[in-house]
């Protein structure tokens, strides 16, 4: 057995686990992979930056964190952008080309269909923003194939505070180890195991599905 393989079944046998009730999944770099540069390049033909340093600011920049807790409005934060970007173009503009850096997952949208038809409840966990929201559900049809959200944006807090993941348990009645939980970032991960979750990262849909079939789920 291969070392991660023993960590896996220890980290179960030692928790004393048993098989969870529901699946959980972060969305970015899970069931979306990102092409930041792709709408940079975009924005870029209306700003005053170049690509590289749009990336840098927008991503570094406070307004992002309150856009994504709720503290700010889809148009507080355009403003705050055309500030610091020198953007010029319409809010329609930016945020098509804020949106258009996605790349989907088709293994892990596979995986969930196959979850969905041997009778679990999906759902999605995930620090993100309402625009964004509203551009994924217009986009792409897999993200209509679960059974529930919970975003940042709406609970004001963004993993790994407790408080999102306690709205996860809510939404979707169970708590602990009855929830298999997937996420890129070993800190999300880290705060969902502290609720007793089944939570592991995700470093590719081959490893995620090989844990889920180790776990008994598949």
């Amino acid at each position: 057995m291969r070392p991660e393989n023993v960590e896996v079944m220890s980290s179960f046998s030692s928790r004393g686990n048993s098989r969870p009730k529901v699946i959980v999944f972060d969305l970015g770099k899970v069931f979306l992979e990102f092409d930041y540069m792709k709408g940079a390049v975009g924005i870029a033909r209306s700003a005053k930056l170049p690509p590289e340093d749009i990336i840098r600011v927008i991503s570094g920049h406070p307004a992002l964190i309150a856009y994504e807790t709720g503290r700010i409005s889809t148009d507080e934060f355009f403003r705050v952008m055309c500030d610091v970007t020198g953007f010029q173009g319409s809010p329609e503009e930016f945020f098509e080309h804020f949106t258009n850096v996605f790349i989907p997952v088709e293994e892990m949208i596979d995986f969930n269909e196959q979850l969905r038809a041997k009778g679990y409840r999906t759902y999605i966990l995930s620090n993100t923003n309402q625009v964004t929201v509203e551009h994924i559900r217009r986009s792409y049809p897999f993200f209509s194939h679960f059974d529930g959200y919970v975003f940042s944006y709406e609970c004001g807090v963004m993993k790994p505070d407790p408080a999102i993941y306690q709205a996860m348990e809510r939404l979707a009645g169970v708590s602990g180890e009855e929830i298999f939980y997937v996420d890129d970032l070993p800190s999300n991960v880290e705060g969902a195991r502290k609720l007793g979750w089944q939570a592991y990262v995700h470093e590719s849909p081959a490893r995620t599905i090989q844990i889920a079939k180790m776990l008994g789920i598949i």
